[in-house]
């Protein structure tokens, strides 16, 4: 039912999104797979922030990183009310493990709209520092990987 109602989420959002928020989200339901639980969905959304970090910081250093992930939780807080308590939560450091700490005691709707605020914010916040083009070359690699691995949970026999 809820990889339904994200599938669904994805199909609707097509047409609205720019194209960067469709890979975001692509990737975010690729990643989570069919037969989801809250424990995939914060495993997911921390695993595309652990690529990002990977991708960004040869290029705008590990404290860069870092401050763009506190920004974009800010931002995220501030935009969406019902994201507050999860920003309060969160360390203000880009450390995953509380966030993924953070995500499976939400209900698997709010974790998941958290991923996809959390991550469009990042990417928008990093557009608007080194442009475009040069964002979608640095991530380009952790969108792609993604849509073409088999999820985890189909891997299991």
């Amino acid at each position: 039912m809820y990889y339904q109602a994200l599938s669904i989420r994805y199909q609707l959002a097509m047409s609205t999104l720019s194209e960067e928020s469709r890979q975001i989200l692509a990737s975010l339901t690729h990643r989570v797979g069919p037969n989801a639980d809250i424990a995939t969905t914060a495993q997911a959304i921390t695993s595309i922030l652990q690529n990002m970090d990977t991708a960004l910081t040869p290029i705008i250093g590990q404290q860069g990183v870092a401050a763009l992930y506190r920004r974009s939780l800010h931002l995220c807080a501030a935009n969406h009310p019902r994201l507050a308590g999860t920003y309060d939560s969160v360390q203000a450091s880009l450390d995953l493990t509380a966030l993924k700490s953070v995500l499976v005691e939400q209900s698997e709707a709010d974790a998941l709209f958290f991923g996809e605020v959390l991550l469009t914010t990042f990417y928008e916040l990093l557009t608007t520092l080194i442009g475009p083009s040069l964002t979608a070359r640095l991530l380009r690699g952790v969108w792609e990987p993604s849509l073409s691995d088999t999820p985890s949970q189909e891997n299991s026999p």
